[in-house]
Parts: C-alpha cells; sequence; structure tokens
C-alpha cells in the first residue's frame, strides 16, 4: 500500500533564500536598486547621495524585515493609509419613510380558493 504525505503548512510562503520569502527578496532587490540608482543618478554632492542611499536601504530593510503582529508592514502602510483616509465621525438618524411616519398600513388578501373544486376525497354522493 502507497502512502502519501498530506501538505498542511498551505498557508505559509516558501522561503527561497536565507530564510527570505520570494516576496521579501523582490522587495529588497528593488529597494537595493533604488539605493544604487541615489548613489549613481541624483545629481547631488556625494555625501548627500550616500545619505539619500542609505536612508533607502534601511527603509528597505524594516520593510522587509520587520513584522509586527505577524503581518508585513507594507500591510499596516495600507492599513494606515485606510485609516488616515476614512471619514472619523458617524451620525445616526432614523430612516425617513414615504408618507406619513406613523401610519398603519393594511393589507388585503383574495379570499382563499374552496376546497371543494372537483377534487375527489373518495367520498360517493
Amino acid at each position: 500500500m502507497e502512502r502519501h504525505e498530506i501538505p498542511t503548512h498551505l498557508e505559509v510562503a516558501d522561503r527561497a533564500f536565507l530564510g527570505l520569502t520570494i516576496r521579501q527578496l523582490l522587495a529588497a532587490a528593488v529597494g537595493l536598486a533604488l539605493a544604487y540608482g541615489a548613489i549613481n543618478d541624483l545629481p547631488l554632492p556625494l555625501a548627500l547621495r550616500i545619505a539619500v542611499a542609505l536612508l533607502v536601504v534601511v527603509i528597505t530593510a524594516v520593510l522587509v524585515l520587520w513584522r509586527p503582529g505577524g503581518r508585513a508592514a507594507e500591510e499596516w502602510v495600507f492599513v494606515l493609509l485606510r485609516y488616515w483616509t476614512a471619514s472619523r465621525v458617524a451620525v445616526w438618524r432614523p430612516r425617513e419613510r414615504d408618507g406619513a411616519p406613523n401610519a398603519l398600513r393594511e393589507v388585503v388578501l383574495p379570499p382563499a380558493p374552496s376546497r371543494t373544486s372537483g377534487r375527489g376525497t373518495g367520498d360517493a354522493a
């Protein structure tokens, strides 16, 4: 009889390199590319270019490695953006109805059909 292993960690991302996921590696690559571009392409003095590149590397490291509450830092950034853009005041008002506010509504049902409409009940008359 053959045995098959059932996967149990389907919700866990695969680790690719140095314990980082593919998503973390791609974010680190983008951050390092931005830091490289800051050193080579910005029209600033060398000291400022190095400072900007170091700032980009630190921000990249925080976004890639820091996981507060078990979630990625960029998810928390989206949560904060949603919080800052959402309205803070909610006012409850009762809904106005059509017509008079306390009017009683009457429902009229059609008369029920008679039960002696020719269906056989088993009685012969």
